[in-house]
């Protein structure tokens, strides 16, 4: 008898019960998610010894679930943490140790607005045997291929048909008295990005923050890693005296930790928890932590609308609270300057790569919250305001392309476009961006600086560039942090605002 022949040997489903307490649902989801992973490992520790297990082994994600006969009667201000109407919401959950706020979060908003107890259990979607190991399974230097090759047989492995993005995208069909969907991501699908982040940035889920930062140039990051490094250690430059106390680690990529010895570190401690790496990643994060998972984390997406829409389809599922792209533009009005900034009103999509997923007839409008904390730490780096930051700062529509050597071709229609579009700036990643972070309900924004006007004979060559790096990227990105502190100074009931929601919405943020 074959190993797919014979029986299952599924691990106990456990206990499903009801709570009124959110930190009582959390307890047991973590207990199933704990229980049942383990059980996964230890089958497949006997595995790579050349045992079978005797049987197909699964284990299963926990789930929550919420049944209502009525409408929730809420703050009509709030923007989630609520179902649509009477019916029976569901979803299933993972990495209750890396969600374990924002779970707590759901969960009780989910208890006050509708007054019924929360179903917790185990789901008959079964964990595939890779996502039992959260920092990833190594077996291709302990296993055969023949033993590879029977893997399938024995352990369920990712299935794509089960990821996809359908809740997110507003696709979604269920059958008529079927249980809805509680959150935009199953736990597959959050599983799936995990792994995919850990691959492109270089740098565990864990030290993602819930404030992104996006650039496509390492000159940023270079900048971005002199200020963490000098948060980290005392009394060096005052003006970043005020991140000091906020900040507690600094995480580059192979996760290479400075603890901040303003916090109790010792200066000058040699890095912990990680090694420099040889070669960076395709697209190496940085993240300047804060306790509750609300600092900073700075990636370099590089160049081109693909690597934008990859790294944001990942990062979406750890539900940050905004992202904002920090990068070069070409300016395309003769009355900019280089280094003069352009804050993004409006978006023209050439980019094309969402375009299956966010039909191009979908607006993606400014957000009044993030428009507003970008002008301010402009004014408040620059020493301009009113009328005076327009000499540095305009406010307009930015085209995103996905051919970087456009002006190779014939380009007077796609130049006749971006005037009717009345653009003020071109670049390649800017609108996947927005768009990516419409789609998923992140609140999102960009400040670009004019680095070349190629239809006014200014290039972007060397000699031209470097000017322009010397005196913009500091300031540049000093004006992206802190309005990063801005929005968090705010309150994220009003960054997580209405208009990113659709009608019958998930009711996890």
């Amino acid at each position: 008898m074959t190993p797919a022949q014979r029986s299952p040997a599924p691990v106990p489903p456990g206990p499903v019960e009801q709570f009124t307490d959110a930190d009582a649902a959390l307890a047991l989801v973590k207990d199933l998610y704990d229980r049942n992973t383990a059980h996964l490992r230890d089958r497949f520790a006997a595995f790579t010894r050349g045992g079978d297990g005797g049987g197909r082994e699964q284990a299963h994600y926990p789930y929550v679930r919420l049944a209502t006969a009525s409408a929730a009667t809420v703050d009509t201000r709030l923007a989630y943490g609520f179902v649509e109407g009477p019916g029976t919401y569901s979803t299933t959950l993972t990495r209750p140790d890396l969600f374990d706020r924002y779970y707590r979060e759901q969960f009780s908003l989910l208890l006050r607005n509708h007054h019924v107890p929360l179903e917790v259990g185990v789901s008959e979607e079964a964990i595939p045997i890779h996502f039992a190991f959260p920092q990833g399974m190594h077996v291709e230097g302990d296993l055969t291929p023949e033993r590879l090759a029977g893997l399938p047989d024995l352990f369920d492995l990712p299935d794509l048909a089960r990821m996809d993005d359908t809740i997110v995208n507003g696709t979604y069909e269920e059958a008529l008295n079927a249980v809805k969907p509680l959150a935009l991501f199953t736990a597959p699908r959050v599983d799936f990005s995990l792994h995919r982040l850990r691959h492109y940035t270089a740098t565990a889920p864990e030290d993602f923050q819930n404030f992104v930062l996006f650039t496509n140039y390492q000159f940023y990051v270079d900048e971005f890693v002199r200020m963490a490094r000098e948060i980290m250690e005392p009394a060096a430059d005052p003006d970043l005296a005020a991140y000091r106390s906020q900040y507690d680690r600094f995480v580059e990529p192979g996760g290479l930790v400075v603890h901040n010895a303003n916090l109790g570190g010792t200066p000058g401690e040699a890095p912990t928890n990680g090694a420099r790496l040889l070669r960076l990643p395709q697209m190496p994060a940085y993240h300047l932590t804060r306790p509750d998972g609300n600092g900073i984390t700075l990636v370099n997406i590089g160049v081109g609308p693909s690597n934008a829409k990859t790294i944001t389809d990942h990062i979406a599922v750890l539900r940050p609270h905004a992202w904002i792209m920090l990068g070069h533009c070409a300016g395309l009005r003769s009355t900019q300057r280089l280094g003069d900034y352009v804050l993004a009103h409006g978006y023209v999509r050439d980019d094309h790569v969402l375009d299956a997923d966010l039909p191009t007839w979908v607006p993606v409008p400014a957000l009044a919250e993030v428009q507003r904390a970008l002008e301010t730490a402009v004014e408040r780096v620059t020493g301009l305001s009113g009328y005076a930051l327009k000499s540095i700062m305009r406010t307009g529509t930015v085209a995103t392309i996905d051919n970087r050597n456009w002006e190779l071709r014939d380009h007077r229609e796609p130049l006749m476009r971006f005037s009717q579009s009345r653009a003020i700036a071109l670049d390649m990643e800017s609108a996947t961006i927005a768009a990516n972070g419409f789609r998923f309900r992140v609140p999102y924004g960009t400040l670009l600086c004019v680095s070349d006007k190629p239809m006014h004979g200014q290039l972007k060559l060397p000699g031209m560039a470097d000017r322009f790096y010397r005196e913009r990227v500091d300031q540049h990105l000093k004006i992206g942090v802190l309005a990063m502190e801005l929005l968090r100074e705010h309150g994220m009931e009003t960054l997580h605002s209405r208009k990113l929601r659709s009608f019958a919405e998930a009711a996890f943020q």
